[in-house]
């Protein structure tokens, strides 16, 4: 695994992120107060078959934040121009929280960029009480007022088992830029409608992957989002929470490469596999 950087030809914006393997480029996108690194589990798993290319988000881990006010839309746009100037022309997008709308974006506004899309740990049309919730803890991150690591007790379960982790996210949070963190979580905080209305347009494969307890990326959205495109399925992990890709690592990754080896949808009618959940196979 390397850390590389890439300068972007017209934001001139720096992006740094984490190359390993060979193959198939498959891109990660992490979620707000993350960085690259919270994918290790996937990128030494998935490495093995694929090129995966772990993108530090604006103002997370080692890329430069943006210069403006901006929202979730400014973020596709970053990701299209870092993927633009690739040798390769498509790439399987899997992007976790916030990072998970920034995939349905781009896979909406860049189809052509897209071959298949996950979307782990989204959100998709809050409710009214969700969506002030998100809004006031954007305002008090702005504010300077806000307490970093307060979504780990929401993020993670008590098991012991958890803890190790737990620990690693939280110095992960305290880590991130306070502006970068804020700024990301004010386009997070009102993400969650501005292409709801476009997944019938997504033209690829896609993968809506949730866990059973996660309260604010519900199974309840994932299986709205995978109903909404024409070619979408959900999976549910039993028991999980919001960290998924982490504490069910195994799993998650089991089923990132299932979906990437199966068969194409060309050809197939729309809505042929929208909605098909196979969390317990």
């Amino acid at each position: 695994m390397m850390r590389k950087t890439q300068q972007l030809c017209n934001s001139q914006m720096r992006v740094s992120y984490l190359e390993a393997g060979t193959g198939t480029p498959l891109v990660l996108i992490h979620g707000v107060g993350m960085n690259a690194e919270s994918w290790f589990p996937q990128i030494e798993a998935l490495s093995a078959r694929f090129r995966v290319i772990a993108v530090d988000m604006p103002g997370h881990g080692e890329s430069d934040a943006f210069s403006r006010p901006v929202t979730l839309p400014d973020y596709v746009a970053w990701l299209a121009e870092f993927l633009e100037q690739r040798a390769e022309s498509r790439f399987a997008v899997a992007g976790h929280s916030m990072g998970a709308l920034i995939t349905a974006g781009l896979a909406i506004s860049h189809p052509e960029q897209v071959s298949h899309a996950i979307v782990m740990s989204g959100v998709y049309r809050r409710s009214d009480a969700a969506r002030q919730a998100v809004l006031q803890r954007a305002q008090e991150l702005a504010a300077g007022s806000a307490q970093l690591d307060s979504p780990l007790t929401r993020w993670f379960g008590e098991d012991e088992s958890e803890a190790a982790l737990r620990e690693r996210v939280g110095r992960w949070l305290q880590q991130v830029d306070v502006q970068g963190y804020a700024a990301a979580y004010q386009a997070f905080a009102s993400g969650d409608e501005i292409y709801a209305d476009r997944w019938d347009e997504i033209a690829c494969p896609v993968l809506v992957l949730t866990g059973e307890l996660d309260a604010n990326s519900n199974p309840q959205m994932a299986r709205a989002m995978a109903d909404a495109a024409p070619f979408g399925q959900a999976v549910i992990i039993a028991n999980a929470r919001h960290m998924v890709s982490l504490t069910d690592a195994q799993r998650v990754n089991q089923e990132i490469i299932a979906f990437l080896n199966a068969p194409a949808a060309a050809g197939r009618s729309p809505h042929a596999l929208a909605g098909v959940s196979h969390a317990d196979r």
